[in-house]
């Protein structure tokens, strides 16, 4: 293992193990602003500082700045002795970001034994914390400070299964508890953390069944392991009540198979969501209500994204744009009547998304469709880009630059097929991901393209691209421009394969496989003809026509690239959604927000700027020498 990959796996979880003791043990140091116990509270100060040092020790990511700006916070919260609440806040939010930004195994890989960890418990822990978890075991009346009580319900309220797992693997610093990652496997460890986290519930847990299977909202918070070793009541207490938090999570904590059993998927885990995501901004928790409203969408519509888009575009459409300004409400305290109003809304569109991609399985018309159309939507504007390269290097004569374009495009292809090996058999690509990757790359290729076509305009006008082709016959390519040929033909084509790949995993399904693949062969078919007219046409234009027309279809191109750049960020929840009187128009990137239309409108003005510079500074005296000399050669290139 790495140098820095090995620091990572030795700081991360006894730093996240840190703000969870913070989270938990600092409302016995401080009560109203006041210092209840100097020694508890001394102890919460160094854990908070010890905390800033790790986080700033700690291979630097794009995320360190905002970790450690939460460090500061937290650090000057227990300084001012603010409210435990506050301070609990302010440490699981700064661990639940050092998870994001350093990625560990937070869930066991298989489900917890419980009657193994009911055996271990006796064995390893009962000595000191009792043989009922009440921190009454022979042993543990001896030490200090005394064992914890595990049946502490207002203390259990604040821990997860991972913080009891991390517990006994790294131990407490400064108490009798030691670390057992030498003595005990993974497994083993996790089988006695979920005992040990279902103490505290196992009077409430058997109504926790009858809640579980009957409340959608609750359901719609937990859909697997990994969330269910994360939880928390207190988390859980904003959307489902403290007392019903609490038999949900003793329910499962010992009958973690229940999460297997009844997963929630799809619309059904986007309306669950959605459901939580009003109650817990009624119960003010609006960090916790946005974070909901984002997952509705990417882990509840984004799967079905395919099959709804096949069926009703349009519905889709409106989802997407109903749910993001959702969540900027969310994020700008609206009243609750207006939030409260947009949810019902949203609501009855996934309704109708239900019944829409209810039966995907029997449909093969819809698949043969949505693979064409999506074959046909997505490559287009790849197509268009690697069309005006290969023309561009036919009208240079540079035939020797046509393999680094096509290279490009191939890798990219090849790359797309690679893409869909992973999705479809070793890992499952998040929405969030997905999002980010597309948003990221249409705005970087929309910023290539800005420069590609003011160039191009630049040699468009005042005969400047006759002067341009005779210095290029003159010496080859060289080769930066060719590699950067080659990067602007993979980055233009892998994106649009990135979508696609993703939108046809999630189509293949069993008994529609010939009709997919019947799509994707019409589709490829059209867009073959397509280039190939493009080509034949581009071979009759005059030079300097070619360019002039390049240059418009290459800045349409980035304009397009820029509207859907945002909109995928606006997805993943990176960039605000604040509605517009504009149409949905997706094939020309126009979407009914502000920040599209702005990002467009921004574009617009630099293209505007550039095509009226370009013009003004290769404006000369019609009788000069370079004049003169440029209308001949355009004359004779125009006649060729």
């Amino acid at each position: 293992m790495p140098v820095k990959a090995q620091e990572v796996a030795a700081t991360v979880p006894q730093t996240w193990q840190m703000l969870d003791y913070l989270a938990t043990d600092y409302g016995g140091a401080v009560k109203g602003g006041i210092v209840v116990s100097a020694s508890e509270y001394a102890e919460q100060r160094e854990f908070a500082m010890t905390v800033r040092r790790r986080l700033a020790g700690l291979p630097p990511t794009k995320d360190s700045p905002a970790l450690l700006a939460k460090a500061d916070t937290l650090v000057a919260s227990i300084t001012a002795k603010a409210a435990p609440a506050i301070v609990a806040q302010e440490a699981h939010g700064l661990a639940d970001a050092l998870l994001k930004a350093y990625p560990i195994p937070t869930a066991p890989a298989h489900l917890p034994d419980l009657a193994r960890g009911a055996r271990l418990y006796q064995h390893q822990c009962a000595a000191c914390h009792g043989a009922t978890g009440h921190g009454d075991g022979p042993v543990g009346l001896t030490l200090s400070p005394h064992p914890v009580n595990f049946t502490d319900q207002a203390r259990a309220d604040q821990r997860s299964a991972l913080s009891l797992y991390e517990v006994i693997s790294q131990g407490v610093q400064g108490t009798p508890m030691a670390s057992y990652a030498s003595t005990l496997p993974t497994a083993d460890r996790w089988s006695l953390a979920y005992y040990v986290g279902s103490l505290a519930y196992q009077k409430e847990a058997g109504a926790g069944a009858d809640r579980w299977q009957h409340d959608a909202a609750a359901r719609a918070q937990i859909v697997d392991l990994k969330e269910l070793s994360g939880a928390r009541v207190a988390q859980l207490a904003a959307t489902l009540g403290t007392l019903q938090a609490r038999a949900i999570m003793g329910y499962l904590r010992t009958h973690p198979a229940a999460i297997q059993t009844q997963a929630m998927t799809g619309i059904a885990l986007a309306r669950g969501r959605l459901t939580a995501s009003l109650a817990a901004y009624r119960a003010g928790a609006k960090t916790e209500a946005a974070q909901l409203a984002l997952s509705a969408y990417l882990d509840g519509v984004e799967p079905v994204e395919p099959q709804l888009n096949a069926r009703d575009g349009a519905l889709r459409a409106q989802l997407e744009t109903a749910m993001g300004a959702y969540r900027t409400a969310l994020s700008h305290s609206v009243p609750v009547a207006t939030v409260t109003q947009q949810a019902d809304v949203i609501d009855g569109l996934l309704a109708r998304a239900q019944e829409i991609t209810a039966d995907t399985s029997s449909d093969a018309t819809a698949t043969f469709v949505g693979a064409f159309t999506i074959l046909v939507r997505e490559g287009l504007e790849a197509l268009l880009v690697v069309v005006a390269l290969l023309a561009f290097l036919r009208k240079a004569e540079r035939p020797e630059a046509l393999r680094y374009v096509h290279a490009g495009w191939i890798l990219a292809l090849v790359t797309g097929g690679i893409t869909w090996a992973i999705a479809s058999y070793a890992i499952a690509i998040s929405g969030a991901s997905r999002e980010l990757t597309e948003g990221l790359s249409s705005l970087f290729a929309a910023a290539v393209l800005l420069c590609v076509g003011l160039w191009m305009h630049q040699k468009s006008i005042g005969g400047r691209w006759q002067a341009y082709l005779k210095e290029k016959m003159a010496a080859a390519l060289n080769q930066r421009s060719a590699w950067f040929l080659f990067g602007l033909a993979f980055i233009s084509v892998y994106r649009e394969v990135f979508e696609t790949i993703l939108f046809y995993a999630a189509l293949w399904s069993d008994g529609q496989e010939v009709w997919l693949l019947g799509g994707i062969a019409a589709g490829a078919l059209v867009l073959s003809l397509i280039a190939w007219m493009l080509l034949r046409t581009s071979r009759r234009l005059p030079i300097g026509t070619f360019f002039s027309a390049s240059s418009a279809l290459i800045a349409l191109l980035a304009i397009v690239l820029t509207g859907k750049g945002v909109a995928s960020l606006q997805e993943a929840g990176w960039v605000a959604v604040r509605l517009a009187p504009a149409p949905h128009i997706e094939l020309l990137g126009i979407y009914p927000t502000w920040e599209t239309l702005l990002a467009q409108l921004v574009l617009v003005l630099l293209l505007g700027v550039g095509f009226a510079f370009n013009v003004r500074r290769r404006r000369k005296p019609m009788g000069s020498p370079a004049s003169s000399n440029e209308r001949a050669l355009c004359q004779e290139q125009e006649r060729v």
